[in-house]
């Protein structure tokens, strides 16, 4: 009996610090990043009013279906599109490039017009099937365009009535070009010609795809981060980690001893489990929430020291080392259990009401807690007790317990 409690104390042991080094690294590498962590482009938009559309819920909704699509299409890693109160949108760009010709993309209202020689709006982008970005065979970069059925019997008679004449096609107001038309366009399809570049073109094409935005959209903040302050903020980041998780461990094994160390293989089976957590469910990781990480590291020891503590005090009034460390963790569930719900109600609000990298920590604090107990009451008392049952260490000093129990005598009183 004492020897398979030993084993299985041993077994979970071994275990936990191979998975725990074996996956600590990966794990923390493939969780996504914000861009406080690894560069990029921070974005506020902010819908208006105008005379020819006024901002509603539905108007909203379209836009951050179309900002998502265009976004998408930049072919960036993990970029975010997320609603902040009535008229507002955060856009996250990580690791872009160039800033400023994303925020182009993102920002235009994408309003294509095809107009007659006399002025007149034949054709817009609703008329539009498909746009993309190629090279004829003189080597221009152009958009090709594929018209709907309805478009392309549009843009047919367009032509057929405007041979020898100029037809316009406009972006937002601005002429892209003015191309002559020599004979008439059949069958849906077309090109705009003088794109710079090939991702000019590419731009461009994004925008037609997706469709005009249903209202006015402004830009009212950008901020960018650059990949080199990215990268250094990671690796403080991580400079912080390792010095909050080692002064912890070396906390807990300074005053608890054998306990201690139990405790700190514990916390290794927890930060594997958070890490594992916000990998699954695709959480970002900010700066924020590496704060989160670190401060529910101290909160996932605080259940252990409670418990350490009563069993302290359940040994000096003269019960067995494994009848101590059963009370000890009942008396300290109470607390635990009580102190660790207020944290989860408050990262619930956090989350609920916050926005941006306040959600990201309150997701780490709030996950944290709760894996925190679930180490401490389940983890860490199995591993406690099956060494306790194994009675290789009968010295109570090695379970940080620097007295022995004082012998009490009972005085009666006559009379």
């Amino acid at each position: 009996m004492r020897r398979d409690s030993l084993l299985k104390v041993l077994a979970a042991v071994a275990v936990i610090v191979g998975v725990f080094f074996a996956f600590v690294s990966p794990l923390a590498q493939s969780i996504r990043q914000g861009l406080d962590l690894q560069g990029g482009t921070h974005v506020v938009l902010e819908a208006e009013d105008t005379p020819e559309a006024q901002v509603n819920e539905d108007a909203m909704e379209r836009v951050v279906r179309i900002m998502e699509k265009r976004v998408n299409e930049l072919g960036l890693a993990e970029p975010i599109v997320q609603r902040q109160g009535e008229r507002r949108i955060i856009v996250e760009l990580p690791g872009i490039k160039d800033p400023d010709k994303a925020i182009q993309v993102i920002g235009k209202t994408a309003m294509l017009e095809f107009k007659n020689d006399k002025g007149e709006t034949v054709l817009t982008g609703t008329d539009l099937k498909d746009a993309h970005e190629q090279t004829d065979e003189k080597g221009q970069h152009v958009v090709a365009l594929e018209f709907s059925d309805e478009g392309g019997q549009k843009f047919g008679d367009l032509t057929a009535k405007n041979v020898g004449r100029n037809i316009a096609i406009l972006l937002d107001g601005e002429v892209l070009t003015n191309p002559r038309v020599n004979e008439p366009i059949m069958g849906g399809k077309a090109v705009i010609t003088g794109n710079k570049t090939l991702e000019e073109a590419h731009n461009l094409a994004i925008l037609l795809r997706s469709g005009s935005l249903p209202v006015k959209v402004n830009i009212i903040e950008t901020r960018t981060v650059g990949p080199s302050l990215g990268q250094d903020s990671k690796d403080k980041s991580v400079v912080a980690f390792a010095i909050g998780l080692g002064a912890v461990v070396l906390f807990m094994m300074l005053f608890y001893r054998l306990p201690g160390f139990i405790a700190d293989i514990s916390l290794m089976a927890y930060v594997i489990m958070l890490l594992f957590s916000l990998k699954m469910l695709d959480a970002t990781l900010t700066l924020p929430g590496v704060a989160g990480i670190i401060l529910s590291i101290g909160m996932a020891v605080d259940a252990n020291v409670l418990i350490f503590e009563h069993f302290k005090e359940e040994f000096l009034t003269g019960k067995t080392m494994r009848l101590s460390m059963e009370a000890g963790f009942e008396r300290a569930f109470t607390t635990i259990f009580d102190s660790n719900i207020t944290t989860i109600i408050a990262s619930a609000v956090l989350f609920c009401f916050g926005t941006g990298s306040i959600k990201g920590f309150a997701i780490t604090l709030g996950l944290g807690v709760v894996l925190s107990m679930f180490t401490a009451i389940t983890l860490t008392q199995f591993m406690i007790k099956n060494l306790i049952a194994a009675n290789l260490f009968k010295n109570p000093k090695i379970y940080g317990i620097n007295k022995l129990p004082e012998q009490t005598e009972e005085v009666t009183k006559l009379g």
